[in-house]
């Protein structure tokens, strides 16, 4: 079960035209919006992460607004492991729980979470906040990650997992998000 003292959401990428260019794209972003709001509501770190931002443009606003200060981590390794800042910023979460959400399934999300797996994170993936260009891609990226032993999630059962009980603010907030 996902905890809240020990999860860290990982934002992969949501940008530019590979953003605009996505499988359901309109799901995908009310989804993120709806994961962002919920995991602010209930204090969780979040990281975001930009691929060659100066070549595939910023994170879309759509997901940028919803941060006070957004300081997405730039990358050029597909992998989020493959980057020493990325890396640093879910270490001094001190959290191994670790929610993905984020675009493509079968590249930067599969090669993250398999090897979050292998550092000993517990991988849990978003499958209603990823994507990518095609519905093909998308499930062979859900498919490798999960037989690899990443967990499924969705962005409801993520936020009322993370709650545990339907009483106080925090309940309230969540559910007028996820609605």
């Amino acid at each position: 079960m996902l905890l809240p003292e020990n999860t860290v959401l990982l934002v992969i990428d949501i940008q530019g035209n590979l953003a605009r260019g996505m499988y359901e794209r309109d799901a995908l972003y009310e989804n993120l919006q709806k994961i962002i709001r919920g995991i602010q509501t209930l204090e969780i770190p979040i990281i975001v992460t930009e691929q060659i931002p100066e070549k595939l443009g910023p994170t879309i606003p759509e997901i940028a607004s919803l941060f006070e200060e957004f300081n997405p981590i730039p990358k050029s390794s597909f992998s989020c492991c493959g980057d020493e800042t990325i890396m640093a910023a879910i270490s001094q979460t001190d959290r191994r729980q670790v929610l993905i959400a984020g675009i493509e399934s079968h590249v930067c999300l599969y090669q993250t979470t398999i090897d979050l797996i292998e550092m000993g994170y517990e991988a849990h993936i978003v499958a209603d906040c990823i994507s990518s260009r095609t519905a093909e891609n998308r499930a062979i990226g859900i498919e490798r990650m999960k037989g690899a032993g990443a967990k499924l999630t969705s962005t409801e059962m993520a936020l009322f997992e993370l709650l545990k009980v339907a009483e106080g603010d925090q309940f309230r907030k969540i559910v007028k998000i996820v609605k």
